[in-house]
This record gives C-alpha cells, sequence and structure tokens, in this order.
C-alpha cells in the first residue's frame, strides 16, 4: 500500500476529508533534517519550501515560481502541481461544494498561515496533535542531538548582556512582560549562540521566553546543553523541555502580557497563551535588530567573502581550463568547489544546497544534482552555479554563469540585460526611504524593456553566520521595508529559458553610510563571465563599474592566486 493510500485510511479514524502537509518543522525553518521533511516523505519534492494538501480523491502540491519545474519533475504523479501564487488552496477547497474538516498539526502551522492559505466559508480546520505523516513512517530516523555553542566574542561583536539589555528596554516601553522568541535564529543572536541542528545554518534549535527583567527561559531538549553552557548563563537562563510548556504556562499570572511573533509562533502555542494572557501579536523586533550588523560584524563579513572569493575564482579557473581536459559532472564541478572551500581552515559547510545546473537543469531556479539527474558539463552548455559557505566570521550566497564556448548573441543579450539590472541595484542612490520593492523594479527594468522576468525575487537579506536567508529587509515586488545602514543583502537577477538554460548574477552587497548617503558595497569578490556580455549594450558608466569592480576582485585577490590564476584574472579589467 503506497504512503497516500495509508493516510487516507487514517482520515476514516479522525473524521477528516483531507489533511495538510507544510516543509517546515516546528521551528519554522527553511533547511529542515531529514526525519521532519515530511512533505518529502509524502510526496518525493525536496524543495525548500511548499504544502501538500491530501483530500479523499485528489492531492495537491503547492509551491512558489522557483520549484514549479522541479515539484513537476520529482513529485509523486498523485501529485497536481499548483503555483501558488497564481492559485492558493483556499481556491480549490472552495470548490469543492461540501463541508470539509481539513487536519493539520498546530506545531506545524501559524494561524496566519493556515487562514492565508486555507480557510473557507465551508472548511472547518481540526487540528491534531498527533502528525498522522508521523504515523505512517515506520522507518522514520532519530532525533540528534547536537550541543549548542556559545559564538566566540571577537566573533559576534555586542555581548549578550547588551542586546538582553536592549530587548527588555523595548518590552518595558511597550508594557510587555514577556517576548516569546518562536524562530532558533532570533535565539541565536540575542544569546550570541549557535547549533548544529540544520545542515546548512548553524541553528540551536529552540524557543525561549525572555522576561523584561533579564530572566530568559529556555525550551529546548536538555541534552544539547553542555556544563560549559550552563556555566557561561548560569544568571540568566532556566530550561525547561517542551513537554514542561503547558506547566510552565499554568504556573504564570494570568495578567502577563505576551508578544508573539505572528510569522513563526506556532498554531498551538498561540492557542495555549490565548487562553491563558493578554497578548500581542506583532513581528518579533529582534528581526529588525538583527538584520543591521555591527562594525565587527560587516568587517568579519568582509573576511569571510574574501576566503570564499578565493575559492570560487579557482574553481571558475579551474573548470574553464579543464572542460575540455577531464570529464566534469554538476555533481563533480560541486564537489571540486566545496574542496576549494575546505581550503580554509574557518569553513564550516554550505549555507544551502548547491545550485550546480548546467545547460536545461540551469533553468530550474532551484535545481539540485542527484544521481538521476546529473549532467556532463558540455563545451556549449551554459553553466549556472549558486553556492555559498558558512564561516565561523560570516555567511556567503553568490551565482556566477559560466560559458566555455562561443555562445549565441541571444543568449549574450540577456546576459548583458541581467548584468544591467544587476549593476543597476548595485549602484542605486539609496535614500531613508528607499525599499525592496523599488530596487525591484531597478533589476528588472533591463529585461522588462525586451518582453521578458523572472519568477523569483532579486534579492534577500543574509544572516552572520547563521541563516542565508533572513528578513525582514528584501528585494522583492512585495517587501515595503526601507533599507537600512549595516543591513546586508543579495543582489542576484537572472533569466531562464526552460529546457535550455538559465541565467544569474548574484553578489552580496552590505550597506554603508558614506558622507551621510547610503550606499551599495559589494561584499562578492568574483569574476563575472566577460565572454558572455555584449558591451555595445552597456553604458559607458556601466562599463566602468564593472572594470573597476574586476580591478577590486583582482587586488584583494590576486595576493591568494597562483601566477596562471593572476594572469588570467587581470584580464578582466583594462
Amino acid at each position: 500500500m503506497n504512503v497516500i493510500k495509508k493516510l487516507r485510511k487514517l482520515f476514516k479514524v479522525y473524521k477528516l476529508d483531507g489533511y495538510i502537509v507544510p516543509k517546515n518543522d516546528e521551528f519554522f525553518g527553511e533547511y529542515i533534517d531529514d526525519r521532519d521533511d515530511r512533505l518529502n516523505f509524502i510526496s518525493l519534492f525536496s524543495g525548500s519550501a511548499g504544502h501538500g494538501l491530501i483530500l479523499k480523491k485528489k492531492a495537491y502540491l503547492f509551491v512558489d515560481g522557483r520549484y514549479t519545474l522541479q515539484a513537476k519533475k520529482e513529485s509523486n504523479k498523485n501529485f497536481k502541481v499548483v503555483e501558488i501564487q497564481k492559485t492558493k488552496p483556499s481556491k480549490i477547497l472552495a470548490k469543492i461544494n461540501q463541508k470539509l474538516k481539513i487536519g493539520f498539526d498546530p506545531k506545524l502551522f501559524s494561524e496566519a498561515s493556515l487562514i492565508n492559505n486555507f480557510q473557507t466559508k465551508n472548511t472547518t480546520l481540526i487540528p491534531i496533535e498527533k502528525n498522522l505523516i508521523d504515523k505512517i513512517w515506520l522507518d522514520r530516523s532519530k532525533v540528534k542531538i547536537n550541543k549548542f555553542f556559545i559564538l566566540d566574542s571577537k566573533h559576534a561583536g555586542k555581548d549578550y548582556k547588551s542586546k538582553v539589555n536592549m530587548i527588555c528596554k523595548i518590552l518595558k516601553k511597550r508594557k510587555i512582560n514577556k517576548l516569546f522568541i518562536t524562530a532558533p535564529e532570533n535565539l541565536a543572536w540575542i544569546l550570541n549562540i549557535r547549533g548544529k541542528d540544520s545542515k546548512y545554518s548553524p541553528l540551536p534549535n529552540c524557543h525561549a521566553i525572555v522576561d523584561n527583567n533579564k530572566k530568559i527561559t529556555l525550551i529546548v531538549n536538555k541534552n544539547k546543553i553542555n556544563k560549559k553552557f550552563r556555566s557561561h548563563f548560569k544568571n540568566i537562563l532556566n530550561y525547561i523541555s517542551s513537554s514542561d510548556i503547558i506547566k510552565y504556562f499554568n504556573i504564570l499570572s494570568n495578567k502577563e502580557v505576551f508578544l508573539i511573533d505572528k510569522f513563526s509562533c506556532s498554531f498551538f502555542y498561540k492557542k495555549e497563551i490565548e487562553k491563558r494572557f493578554k497578548y500581542e501579536e506583532k513581528i518579533d523586533p529582534i528581526y529588525f535588530l538583527k538584520a543591521k550588523k555591527n562594525k565587527i560584524e560587516i568587517n568579519n563579513s568582509i573576511k569571510s567573502h574574501i576566503k570564499d572569493g578565493v575559492a570560487l575564482t579557482k574553481f571558475i579557473y579551474w573548470i574553464k581550463n579543464n572542460i575540455d581536459k577531464l570529464k566534469i559532472t554538476e555533481m563533480s564541478a560541486e564537489k571540486k568547489l566545496e574542496k576549494f572551500r575546505k581550503q580554509n581552515a574557518n569553513y564550516q559547510f554550505p549555507s544551502f544546497n548547491t545550485i550546480s545546473g548546467s545547460g536545461p537543469n540551469g533553468a530550474i531556479v532551484h535545481y539540485r544534482a542527484n544521481n538521476k539527474t546529473n549532467r556532463l558539463i558540455k563545451k556549449n552548455d551554459i553553466y549556472l552555479c549558486d553556492s555559498g559557505g558558512q564561516y565561523h566570521y560570516g555567511t556567503t550566497d553568490v551565482t556566477r554563469t559560466l560559458c566555455f564556448s562561443n555562445q549565441s548573441q541571444k543568449i549574450k543579450n540577456i546576459f548583458t540585460k541581467v548584468l544591467k539590472g544587476h549593476i543597476g541595484v548595485a549602484t542605486y542612490n539609496l535614500n531613508k526611504n528607499t525599499t525592496g520593492k523599488q530596487l525591484d523594479i531597478v533589476a528588472r527594468a533591463p529585461l522588462k524593456k525586451i518582453g521578458l522576468d523572472y519568477a523569483h525575487g532579486t534579492g534577500h537579506g543574509v544572516g552572520y553566520f547563521l541563516n542565508v536567508h533572513e528578513g525582514p529587509q528584501a528585494i522583492s515586488k512585495f517587501n515595503n521595508v526601507k533599507i537600512e545602514e549595516g543591513m546586508i543583502l543579495s543582489n542576484e537577477p537572472g533569466y531562464y529559458e526552460t529546457n535550455k538554460f538559465g541565467i544569474r548574477i548574484e553578489n552580496l552587497v552590505y550597506t554603508k553610510k558614506i558622507k551621510n548617503k547610503l550606499k551599495f558595497i559589494n561584499l562578492t569578490l568574483a569574476p563575472i563571465e566577460k565572454d558572455l556580455i555584449n558591451f555595445k549594450l552597456l553604458k559607458e558608466k556601466e562599463k566602468k563599474y564593472l572594470n573597476e569592480y574586476h580591478k577590486k576582485v583582482y587586488l584583494i585577490l590576486g595576493s591568494y592566486l597562483n601566477k596562471n590564476e593572476r594572469i588570467w584574472l587581470r584580464s578582466f579589467f583594462n
């Protein structure tokens, strides 16, 4: 019996018409442990975002525009793939002309997500404490116990006590007793701690309640805490397990006022708080504080990008000089790049699944090569490589699109339009009111002039030895957060032609105030493919920018390269 049939058998037991399966775990992180990837178990879809809606006779897989092609290739044939921006699950549920009872795990959804995506007049959403996927997943692996660790003060830039003081002042000003931190990355920031609970981010998976008197209760598997950790936080932290949270709530005064985060606080926790206390449901203020990096975080990020740039530049030189000599596949190229990164002692692990896509695979925005899809990279291919690293002193994310032979005028023109959008963002004159929405328009403008576009945001915020994708800032059609000093963002316009090729150019930038004006400064240092540029389409100021950028790359990275690599890199500027 297949897994969908097994799940539908449980519908009778729980008197359901359907069940929702999200991608995330109870910590709402982008990258989850294999044992928590319930959506992959039921649908075979491996992307980082999506929802499964399994009804009695039909099953739907909802993904965003980045993943439509990938979902169709990977998912179980029993699933119909739907682009969620065009059709929400609620629209499909509303079309069913009968009352429906749809089950869900209350620890895996925020109330806002449920209402926004699944609520209709004819639908009753039923919280079910025991996850139904777990009931049918008989060979599910055991929980891994990874110890938390303390981030060295020379890397953090600000001690945890001053961060706690800052938050407590905010709480008192807003007449709030307790902040419920439900996003592990926010707890990592305030306490200067990290963990090993994600493949691609040093997250300490736990929750916490910060009292405005500077005491913090950590809701955690206590096996993750060692003696050094307890000693370091002995005057500020208390520890309880998640199974004791109801007991903890019950001993508090009902006069307590909580602040809960509207995006990362689960339906389960919200309802338990709602029963007992007054609360405000807003955005956790730590998101905004964390987004603005301090001087040490910026300086360390610059260092990490130099080391990362050396690895990527060596890789680009290697692949261009060996494409004729060796059989290089998408997976072997990915491993070679990882090998270059590992030459730095401070490199920890990738910051996300490396996207190593040649030819038609490059058109899959979030492609991941595996044994079934792995292509030999051919000399006439366009090769897109999007990769990044976690270092003790920063997080990197960079995309370069390469070629190994002369390409058509069409491809060169499109690449150049993407480059123009990239340069437009990099050189934009920011002011105190500039938002990601405005920058997104700038990035797309050159492509739109020739009737082209791309189905992803232009940029995202980036953490500091934390999540490679972080908010609240982003460069996208819908983001109205103002760009402020100290923020790190990606600048990554692209273009994708299904079953043919993909193009993306990505640098990370940080915002710096120069003579009372905000400017983007490039963090990423690696050459941009000159053989894909139609220089006739570039304005003089764009040519100047590109020349100066490559000169900077050469001057900073040159001393780390061998003679042949330096000679090659020198050819990128006048």
